[in-house]
Protein backbone atom coordinates (compact mmCIF):
# COMPACT_ATOMS: atom_id res chain seq x y z
CA UNK A 1 0.00 0.00 0.00
CA UNK A 2 1.51 3.48 -0.93
CA UNK A 3 2.42 4.31 2.62
CA UNK A 4 -0.04 4.22 5.62
CA UNK A 5 -2.57 6.63 5.64
CA UNK A 6 -4.45 3.62 3.42
CA UNK A 7 -3.95 2.06 6.96
CA UNK A 8 -5.68 4.42 8.97
CA UNK A 9 -9.28 3.95 7.20
CA UNK A 10 -9.43 0.03 7.79
CA UNK A 11 -7.84 0.33 11.51
CA UNK A 12 -10.12 3.25 13.08
CA UNK A 13 -13.14 1.72 11.52
CA UNK A 14 -12.24 -2.00 13.28
CA UNK A 15 -11.25 -0.58 16.56
CA UNK A 16 -14.56 1.47 17.35
CA UNK A 17 -17.01 -1.56 17.35
CA UNK A 18 -13.75 -3.24 18.95
CA UNK A 19 -13.03 -0.58 21.76
CA UNK A 20 -13.95 -2.87 24.39
CA UNK A 21 -11.07 -5.51 23.70
CA UNK A 22 -8.75 -3.05 22.43
CA UNK A 23 -6.95 0.17 22.77
CA UNK A 24 -8.29 2.05 19.93
CA UNK A 25 -4.54 4.38 19.48
CA UNK A 26 -2.65 1.35 19.57
CA UNK A 27 -4.49 -0.58 17.21
CA UNK A 28 -4.43 2.32 14.87
CA UNK A 29 -0.57 3.37 15.04
CA UNK A 30 0.63 -0.33 15.21
CA UNK A 31 -0.94 -0.69 11.59
CA UNK A 32 1.30 2.41 10.78
CA UNK A 33 4.80 1.27 13.07
CA UNK A 34 5.36 -1.55 10.81
CA UNK A 35 5.58 0.67 7.38
CA UNK A 36 8.79 2.09 9.68
CA UNK A 37 10.59 -0.91 8.11
CA UNK A 38 10.33 -0.15 4.30
CA UNK A 39 10.48 3.54 5.37
CA UNK A 40 14.13 2.99 6.73
CA UNK A 41 14.72 0.99 3.82
CA UNK A 42 13.85 4.02 1.20
CA UNK A 43 15.57 7.05 3.71
CA UNK A 44 18.71 4.85 3.86
CA UNK A 45 18.85 2.60 1.06
CA UNK A 46 19.46 -0.44 2.65
CA UNK A 47 20.55 -3.96 0.73
CA UNK A 48 17.26 -5.22 2.75
CA UNK A 49 13.98 -6.33 1.37
CA UNK A 50 11.32 -3.22 0.94
CA UNK A 51 8.64 -6.23 2.72
CA UNK A 52 10.96 -7.38 4.92
CA UNK A 53 10.82 -9.62 8.19
CA UNK A 54 8.56 -6.73 9.91
CA UNK A 55 6.15 -8.17 7.33
CA UNK A 56 5.93 -11.21 8.64
CA UNK A 57 2.97 -12.56 11.11
CA UNK A 58 6.14 -13.94 13.08
CA UNK A 59 8.38 -11.07 13.53
CA UNK A 60 5.68 -8.85 12.89
CA UNK A 61 3.95 -10.41 16.74
CA UNK A 62 7.24 -8.81 18.03
CA UNK A 63 6.97 -5.46 16.37
CA UNK A 64 3.59 -5.56 17.63
CA UNK A 65 4.29 -6.60 21.57
CA UNK A 66 7.15 -3.35 21.21
CA UNK A 67 4.56 -1.06 19.91
CA UNK A 68 2.14 -2.14 22.71
CA UNK A 69 4.94 -1.98 25.54
CA UNK A 70 5.97 1.71 24.06
CA UNK A 71 2.04 2.51 23.56
CA UNK A 72 1.80 1.61 27.25
CA UNK A 73 4.66 3.95 28.67
CA UNK A 74 2.81 6.73 26.62
CA UNK A 75 -0.27 6.08 27.30
CA UNK A 76 -1.15 9.53 28.82
CA UNK A 77 -0.48 10.98 25.32
CA UNK A 78 -3.59 10.03 23.91
CA UNK A 79 -6.14 10.58 26.60
CA UNK A 80 -6.58 14.20 24.78
CA UNK A 81 -7.31 12.94 21.70
CA UNK A 82 -9.38 10.18 23.43
CA UNK A 83 -11.62 12.32 25.52
CA UNK A 84 -12.37 14.70 22.31
CA UNK A 85 -13.79 11.51 20.47
CA UNK A 86 -15.52 10.61 23.56
CA UNK A 87 -13.85 7.29 23.92
CA UNK A 88 -13.21 6.40 27.27
CA UNK A 89 -9.46 5.63 27.59
CA UNK A 90 -9.34 2.59 30.19
CA UNK A 91 -6.64 0.73 29.45
CA UNK A 92 -3.90 -1.88 30.62
CA UNK A 93 -0.71 -3.37 29.01
CA UNK A 94 -2.84 -6.45 28.03
CA UNK A 95 -4.87 -5.04 26.42
CA UNK A 96 -2.33 -2.50 24.58
CA UNK A 97 -0.37 -5.50 23.71
CA UNK A 98 -2.95 -7.46 22.37
CA UNK A 99 -3.90 -4.07 20.27
CA UNK A 100 -0.24 -3.60 18.83
CA UNK A 101 -0.13 -7.34 17.71
CA UNK A 102 -3.60 -7.27 16.13
CA UNK A 103 -3.14 -3.84 14.93
CA UNK A 104 0.40 -5.27 13.07
CA UNK A 105 -1.55 -7.80 11.63
CA UNK A 106 -4.16 -6.68 9.85
CA UNK A 107 -1.71 -4.07 8.25
CA UNK A 108 0.33 -7.72 6.87
CA UNK A 109 -2.73 -9.07 5.98
CA UNK A 110 -3.87 -6.33 3.76
CA UNK A 111 -0.40 -5.50 2.41
CA UNK A 112 0.30 -9.14 1.29
CA UNK A 113 -2.49 -8.98 -0.92
CA UNK A 114 -0.85 -5.94 -2.67
CA UNK A 115 2.79 -7.35 -2.81
CA UNK A 116 4.26 -10.35 -3.94
CA UNK A 117 7.51 -10.16 -2.10
CA UNK A 118 6.23 -10.24 1.44
CA UNK A 119 6.06 -13.30 3.25
CA UNK A 120 3.51 -13.76 5.76
CA UNK A 121 4.41 -17.09 6.91
CA UNK A 122 8.19 -16.69 7.12
CA UNK A 123 9.60 -18.79 7.40
CA UNK A 124 7.81 -20.10 4.49
CA UNK A 125 8.23 -18.41 1.47
CA UNK A 126 4.52 -18.48 0.45
CA UNK A 127 2.38 -15.86 0.20
CA UNK A 128 -1.18 -17.37 -0.17
CA UNK A 129 -3.04 -13.88 0.22
CA UNK A 130 -0.89 -12.24 -2.41
CA UNK A 131 -3.71 -11.34 -5.09
CA UNK A 132 -6.71 -12.77 -2.98
CA UNK A 133 -8.38 -9.53 -3.72
CA UNK A 134 -7.63 -7.35 -6.67
CA UNK A 135 -5.40 -4.38 -5.81
CA UNK A 136 -8.16 -1.69 -6.80
CA UNK A 137 -10.93 -3.55 -4.38
CA UNK A 138 -8.38 -3.21 -1.45
CA UNK A 139 -7.20 0.44 -1.92
CA UNK A 140 -11.46 1.03 -2.33
CA UNK A 141 -12.39 -0.73 0.82
CA UNK A 142 -9.62 1.30 2.59
CA UNK A 143 -10.30 4.70 1.39
CA UNK A 144 -14.31 3.77 1.91
CA UNK A 145 -13.13 2.94 5.34
CA UNK A 146 -11.11 6.09 5.93
CA UNK A 147 -14.12 8.38 5.04
CA UNK A 148 -16.52 5.94 6.71
CA UNK A 149 -14.05 6.82 9.98
CA UNK A 150 -13.58 10.43 9.31
CA UNK A 151 -17.34 10.73 9.25
CA UNK A 152 -18.40 8.43 12.13
CA UNK A 153 -15.64 9.31 15.07
CA UNK A 154 -16.67 12.94 14.69
CA UNK A 155 -20.28 12.17 14.39
CA UNK A 156 -20.18 9.83 17.35
CA UNK A 157 -18.47 12.30 19.60
CA UNK A 158 -20.86 14.91 18.84
CA UNK A 159 -23.75 12.81 19.47
CA UNK A 160 -22.47 11.88 22.94
CA UNK A 161 -21.75 15.08 23.39
CA UNK A 162 -24.97 16.88 23.13
CA UNK A 163 -26.72 13.77 25.05
CA UNK A 164 -24.48 14.12 27.96
CA UNK A 165 -25.80 18.25 27.74
CA UNK A 166 -29.08 17.48 27.27
CA UNK A 167 -29.05 15.08 30.63
CA UNK A 168 -27.15 17.98 32.74
CA UNK A 169 -29.50 20.38 31.47
CA UNK A 170 -32.44 18.23 32.12
CA UNK A 171 -30.73 17.54 36.00
CA UNK A 172 -30.28 21.24 36.41
CA UNK A 173 -34.08 21.76 35.64
CA UNK A 174 -35.39 19.59 37.97
CA UNK A 175 -36.76 21.50 40.84
CA UNK A 176 -36.72 20.11 44.48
Amino acid sequence: MPFTPYHFGPAALLALPAKKYIDIPTFVFANVAVDLEPLTVILLPLNYPLHGFCHTLLIGTAVGLLWGLLAYFIKDIFKWPMQFFQLPCKTCISKMLLSGILGVWLHIIFDSTLYRDIRPLWPSNANPLFRIIKPSSVYLICEIACIAAVVIFPARAFCLYRRQKSQIHKVGNIKD
